[in-house]
């Protein structure tokens, strides 16, 4: 028996750990709705189909061209409740960092976050039709009350994290005060719960470590450095979070979309050496309307494996 639970720091009882899947997916529907949103649908179809414990969406939910309307929202939130099991979203930059752009309809880019937190996050619980128990950052600490789209949950012994980590460089740039201003209070946020989520893998003794949230960090590397010093991620990734999962030792996948195409490989390193702990799997997105079904099996040398799910 597989067993889905809320997650505090109080002790709770935990089954013998069984294999079971999950589906990742992000970057969709991109495009003008006649023609994505029923092919978009027919994913969602297959995903109910195939029975995952759960899905998540690794955030941009639309394409970095098109409107930050209320309308566009709901269409998504409609989305989300076409899946039968739940589903955890986590925000990317289409979403709200980019929405000031005059082809996204000129959005406050605050605004339309305040809105995503209103509308697409639910205390103690994920979207979908079977919503699954949860436990957000707002929650459980109060220097960080309004990072509801912050997440956790546990399958069995394997703790899975959402972090707000957006692409276009995390919104790390200097065209607005309130800009920068935003960024580093998010990274605060995003830093300590990395640190919790180790903290409590550590004291519950968890044999893995699942990390969701929409940026391609290395796609702000440069030639000698894979975060340097203008990466938005070098703080929460390069500095923390890497070097956490190289001290912990277990297995840690990190799933994000942000570049479109599928990867799922081992390219993050430490002073040159390759973190053979530390996976990474890149969901297909944009014209490549594909789902990825991850199957854990802790009982497996390779305790992560992937096959596609088609519409």
């Amino acid at each position: 028996m597989t067993v889905v639970y809320i997650l505090s720091h109080v002790g709770l009882g935990v089954c013998a750990a069984q294999s079971f899947n999950f589906v990742a997916l992000g970057d969709m529907p991109y495009g003008n709705q006649n023609q994505t949103y029923l092919t978009y649908r027919s994913l969602i179809e297959a995903i109910n189909r195939s029975q995952p414990k759960f899905s998540i969406h690794v955030g941009d939910f639309k394409s970095g061209s098109s409107l930050c309307s209320d309308r566009e929202y709901a269409e998504q939130l409609k989305h989300f409740s076409m899946f039968e099991e739940g589903v955890v979203y986590t925000p990317g930059d289409n979403d709200w960092t980019d929405c000031y752009r005059l082809n996204n309809g000129g959005y406050d880019p605050f605004e339309r976050l305040s809105t995503l937190r209103d509308e697409f996050f639910k205390p103690e619980v994920s979207l979908g039709k079977q919503p699954i128990r949860l436990v957000s950052q707002a929650q459980l600490q109060s220097d960080f009350e309004e990072y509801v789209e912050n997440q956790r949950w546990v399958v069995d012994e394997v703790l899975f994290v959402t972090l707000h980590i957006v692409g276009s460089n995390n919104n790390f740039e200097s065209r607005d005060p309130a800009v920068i201003k935003e960024f580093f209070e998010r990274e605060a946020a995003n830093i300590a719960w990395i640190r919790d989520a180790f903290d409590l893998a550590q004291q519950k003794k968890y044999k893995a470590i699942v990390f969701a949230f929409q940026a391609s960090v290395l796609l702000s590397r440069s030639i000698s450095e894979d975060f340097p010093t203008w990466s938005g991620f070098r703080n929460s990734i390069g500095q923390t979070l890497l070097p956490l999962a190289k001290d912990w030792a277990k297995p840690v996948l990190l799933i994000h979309g942000d570049g479109h195409q599928y990867r799922f490989d081992q390219p993050y390193k430490i002073k040159g050496q390759v973190l053979s702990n530390v996976t990474r799997l890149e969901v297909p997105g944009a014209s490549d309307v594909r789902a990825v079904k991850v199957t854990v099996d802790l009982e497996k040398e390779k305790v992560f494996s992937t096959e596609f799910i088609k519409p």
